[in-house]
């Protein structure tokens, strides 16, 4: 592995993206090696992963690698895309998931961190919902991780304005369950997956997974459904999603007209 580093220590599991460079970008490669890991993870009958990024790094996972997104008339954000498969793979995987967060944490990085199962943040941790500034139409699914985890008004303005949420404000809305300073994060993670390791694995797992089905349980007619996906086709066939992957790689602000 290149891009990520696996270790484990007894039935604790710790998958470390390591590429600060890329700003540990969410490409096919790195999101490969994340999966080869969890695999391997529940291969040896790990309790519980942590999910972190290089100690001190000043920016946990810059999300979706712009570079890899189709230009148009694809759904940027289909079933099969690897963001879509890794956090169906985080949700299903059958222990806890620690969230280890050090940094910013933008677009679909943001959706992977809020789809582990704890998450513990330091004071400088930032999260940003930022399909908006790239013109990307967010799907269903994606959208409803981020409505599991904060109140629908919060969801709402961080996916309308693409600001960042500092960490004292997403521990205040739920977003995430600890507030540690750098110093301690490491060691208050690691106790914490310590104390799950003494769990019953079976009892968790299966509440785990009961609990993944009730937070998905949310009704929608295939009309509604078509219509959703239908609204999403206009998007990224549009001239404003071209324009919006175009200026992140020219590297200056999209000029939007709604087309």
């Amino acid at each position: 592995m290149t891009l990520t580093k696996f270790e484990t220590d007894g039935q604790l599991a710790t998958i470390t993206m390591a590429n600060p460079s890329k700003r540990n970008a969410l490409s096919d490669a790195m999101i490969t090696e994340i999966l080869e890991s969890l695999k391997k993870a529940e291969d040896s009958r790990a309790r519980c992963v942590i999910l972190r990024a290089e100690p001190g790094a000043r920016i946990w996972s810059a999300g979706h690698d712009i570079s890899e997104l189709p230009k148009s008339h694809r759904d940027p954000l289909g079933w099969s895309d690897p963001l879509r498969v890794v956090i169906r793979a985080i949700e299903e995987f059958p222990a806890p998931i620690i969230a280890l967060i050090e940094g910013g944490v933008w677009g679909g990085a943001c959706e992977m961190a809020l789809a582990c199962d704890i998450i513990v943040a330091t004071p400088d941790s930032t999260f940003a919902i930022t399909p908006a500034k790239l013109g990307i139409p967010y799907n269903v699914t994606g959208l409803l991780t981020f409505m599991n985890a904060a109140n629908l008004h919060t969801v709402k303005e961080m996916a309308f304005t693409a600001r960042p949420v500092d960490a004292q404000r997403a521990l205040l809305v739920g977003l995430i369950n600890h507030l540690v300073e750098p110093s301690e994060i490491t060691d208050f993670c690691l106790e914490m997956a310590r104390g799950i390791e003494k769990m019953a694995p079976l009892a968790i797992a299966v509440m785990k997974e009961e609990l993944r089905v009730l937070a998905s349980a949310h009704s929608i007619t295939p009309r509604m459904f078509e219509r959703v996906q239908g609204m999403r086709r206009k998007v990224y066939d549009s001239t404003d999603y071209e324009e919006g992957v175009k200026a992140f790689k020219e590297k200056r602000p999209p000029v939007f007209k709604g087309e």
